[in-house]
């Protein structure tokens, strides 16, 4: 973890993440199948999690609107690769979530199978994001997405979060707790941050994250 005598990102690079996610962010299209998705003619990041763990949350406030992606309370509404234009510069993509029973289980195979094929044959995916709620903690169920990751070789980064409904020590521990979970992983990305959507703890540096990710120069006036 960082701490403030060591900072991930410094504020000038945090200031041009900000002002990169304050630009034109857009709904491009929701993709049912793998033919179908978008040209890979831009980099790329991905939103990963079980339902309601608040990936159209997290999205909504990285860009600063509030629907831009759909939250819904109905578990495993996400049933789309859903994809979002930023500053025509990049595109973050909503997976179907998992773990999610309402659904028959020959329609949970279709879209959890689509989210497979997209981390699998994506040449511009940058990084996947898996959301994990703060409070629960990494679960068995999780153990697939981050395995299909591994295997995949997708970069990936555990994205806690809700993390404001927990005291300081308690993210502190949940964090820790987190990266030694993750350490042996051989795709994933080691820093684990927590955030909130509701409260915006985390988002400047998850922006930057994602900016660095996806070469974006974060030099002053780059942006």
């Amino acid at each position: 973890m960082s701490t403030p005598e060591d900072p991930l990102f410094s504020e000038e690079q945090l200031e041009a993440a900000r002002i990169l996610f304050a630009r034109s962010a857009t709904f491009m299209m929701g993709a049912v199948a793998i033919d179908g998705l978008p040209a890979p003619d831009l980099p790329e990041v991905a939103f990963a999690g079980r339902s309601n763990v608040g990936k159209s949350s997290l999205i909504n406030a990285l860009v600063g609107h509030h629907r831009l992606a759909r939250a819904s309370n109905e578990p495993g509404r996400t049933r789309e690769v859903n994809f979002f234009l930023l500053d025509d510069r990049l595109r973050l993509v909503d997976l179907p979530g998992y773990g999610w029973a309402k659904a028959s289980k020959g329609v949970v195979k279709k879209f959890q199978n689509l989210g497979r094929d997209y981390l699998r044959g994506r040449p511009n995916l940058k990084r996947a994001y898996l959301l994990i709620d703060a409070r629960h903690g990494l679960k068995d169920v999780d153990k697939e997405p981050m395995d299909a990751f591994d295997k995949a070789a997708v970069s990936y980064q555990i994205i806690l979060t809700k993390s404001d409904k927990m005291k300081p020590h308690e993210v502190a521990a949940v964090t820790a707790r987190t990266e030694a979970a993750i350490a042996k992983r051989p795709a994933a990305f080691p820093r684990v941050l927590a955030t909130s959507s509701e409260k915006g703890l985390g988002l400047p540096e998850l922006r930057a994250e994602i900016a660095s990710a996806c070469e974006i120069d974060l030099a002053p006036g780059a942006i």
